[in-house]
């Protein structure tokens, strides 16, 4: 299931999350159709942290 961010406010200009126990996805709302980022769980857990500092 994808996921928007609740501070998008229904907008169209921010990023999808998608994650389950095998991968992490993110695509770009403005174009789908360009594809999708995935990544191992622990590799987007990862990023997550260091954003959070």
């Amino acid at each position: 299931m994808w996921r928007k961010p609740s501070r998008s406010g229904g907008a169209q200009n921010c990023v999808e999350v998608a994650r389950s126990a095998e991968r992490a996805a993110v695509r770009d709302t403005k174009s789908r159709e360009a594809g999708t980022l995935v990544f191992r769980p622990a590799a987007f857990q990862a990023f997550l942290n260091t954003l959070k500092q």
